[in-house]
């Protein structure tokens, strides 16, 4: 009697979700914002060799601090937005005047670092005078830009695992206050410019510094929080409870400097 071999039973393996890909414009900002970010790597280089002070309006920092804050800024906003619930031929267009926006910021700031001559509030020649306002109507694109992107957060719940939208949502809040005092910090700087005290808007811009550096990054600090906690395993709540805990400390931080910003400006 001939017997039937009979194969072992098979068990079927889940199917594996390919991996989403970058689309063109968000490789262009990625690349871009790790350019700029190079870019303050390289500077700061180059004040370890030329030297000279670290503060001031004239000094090397500036293309150091605005070539990383932005080069990350542009990055971290390229990725959180992947989570606002927004067109995606708007959020493309958004994004892309973005980074050109960023570039020419920090191209700005760099060639007057270069030049040996202040980026803002500098109002001695008509070349010098051209840069400046470049730079301060470039802060206020910035300023559109973002607070769409942060409206859009607030009127449809972000996608995401648990606490993204948490994440999402407080950081573009807190991202507006880094607008707010950075508009604020242009605008004190240059009435005091037009009225004759050059040195008193250089000087003016130093209490809101400590603010607008802690908010500017809570855009990216706050979901990239969300994503470990993602990976953890943990419960939703455990991660919930977790991410209110860090919007509270971050809330913190901010209002310390705030306060403290309004007793020295």
């Amino acid at each position: 009697m001939r017997t039937t071999r009979t194969s072992p039973p098979t068990t079927a393996r889940p199917l594996m979700r390919p991996k989403p890909s970058l689309r063109p414009a968000e490789w262009l900002c990625c690349a871009t914002g790790a350019l700029l970010v190079l870019s303050g790597c390289l500077h700061l280089l180059v004040f370890a060799v030329d030297g000279g002070p670290w503060d001031g309006p004239v000094s090397w920092r500036k293309p150091v601090t605005f070539g990383l804050s932005f080069g990350l800024t542009l990055i971290a906003i390229t990725w959180v937005t992947s989570y606002v619930r927004v067109g995606a031929r708007l959020r493309t267009a958004l994004l892309v005047v973005f980074a050109a926006d960023c570039v020419v910021e920090v191209g700005g700031i760099t060639l007057q670092a270069w030049r040996r001559v202040p980026s803002h509030l500098d109002m001695e020649t008509g070349f010098d005078t051209a840069v400046s306002m470049m730079l301060a109507v470039g802060g206020g694109v910035l300023v559109v830009l973002l607070t769409v992107f942060a409206v859009a957060s607030f009127r449809s719940r972000p996608a995401g695992p648990a606490g993204m939208p948490l994440a999402v949502r407080f950081g573009f809040a807190i991202l507006l206050v880094a607008l707010a005092s950075g508009a604020a910090m242009i605008a004190r700087g240059v009435v005091l410019t037009r009225t004759g005290h050059q040195e008193a808007a250089y000087q003016s811009t130093a209490p809101l510094k400590p603010l607008h550096g802690v908010s500017l990054h809570a855009v990216l600090v706050l979901p990239a929080l969300a994503w470990l906690l993602s990976r953890t395993g943990w419960s939703d709540k455990a991660v919930q409870r977790v991410m209110y805990g860090a919007v509270g400390c971050y809330a913190t931080a901010v209002v310390t400097t705030g306060v403290l910003a309004v007793l020295t400006w």
